[in-house]
């Protein structure tokens, strides 16, 4: 069964996170999925920017939490994690994240891999990393500090609280909030406005900017990829999945149902 749709037309990819009734959680098979694509449009020849979203009322509610639970996930927690992030990065063209709905904790870190955030107004934004009793490990926690200041970044982190499109885009974390029916066709626009540029002048703009934001950034990146490696060694299966039906029990609180 296919997770991960992908349309490509014209120079542009869609790829559309397909596990509506899981709110497009990541399993391991999706994750493959994801990796495969980047990798595959990459490849192609044709495809010179993507947009990524998700199908249903969410991106992505994050790492799927029943399989992290499990014995066998605690103890593999390696290449195809990482490898996600890193194919999303490989691609050399723009992504713009239509972030449809909910993008919690590792859906979060899916959305801040892309270069360009627009938000529908059904759009939330969440790290419970802390509450389920992990740390990120795809970039989460050098990246929201440098989009949108360390107090606020650490507010969201160290409460594991939601924020809305609009709190979101007033913290300059989306570029810009657009009305659900508005939200493809607006990322389609802004995705032809790159194919109009010259297309080894945008992919040398965006290989210089990406590079230069990892001057200190790298680093950071690699210390969190090193403690986040050192955390899963003593985190538990009981302990996750107790934690993540608390999580279920405050979100409900907190969504009023």
């Amino acid at each position: 069964m296919t997770l991960l749709r992908v349309e490509k037309s014209d120079g542009i990819a869609v790829l559309t996170l397909d596990r509506p009734d899981a709110l497009n959680a990541l399993n391991r098979a999706l994750r493959v999925e994801i990796s495969e694509a980047f990798a595959g449009i990459q490849a192609d020849g044709e495809t010179r920017v993507a947009i990524l979203t998700g199908a249903g009322r969410a991106f992505s509610a994050g790492i799927d939490l029943k399989e992290l639970g499990s014995a066998e996930a605690m103890g593999d927690s390696g290449a195809a994690e990482t490898s996600v992030v890193r194919a999303i990065g490989a691609f050399e063209g723009p992504i713009i994240a239509a972030v449809n709905g909910h993008a919690i904790t590792g859906g979060f870190e899916l959305a801040l891999a892309c270069d360009v955030l627009i938000a529908s107004t059904r759009a939330i934004f969440g790290d419970t990393h802390a509450r389920v009793g992990i740390v990120p490990g795809w970039g989460l926690s050098q990246k929201l500090p440098r989009l949108i200041g360390i107090g606020r970044a650490k507010e969201l982190s160290f409460t594991g609280n939601f924020i809305d499109a609009e709190q979101a885009e007033r913290w300059g974390l989306v570029n810009r909030v657009v009305e659900p029916e508005a939200l493809l066709p607006t990322c389609r626009r802004l995705a032809e406005d790159m194919l109009s540029c010259d297309p080894p002048s945008l992919r040398r703009y965006k290989q210089m900017i990406d590079r230069g934001y990892e001057e200190a950034f790298g680093e950071g990146l690699r210390l969190e990829s090193r403690q986040s490696r050192e955390h899963l060694e003593g985190v538990t299966p009981d302990a996750v999945a107790a934690r993540r039906a608390e999580i279920q029990r405050r979100g409900r609180g907190q969504q009023g149902s």
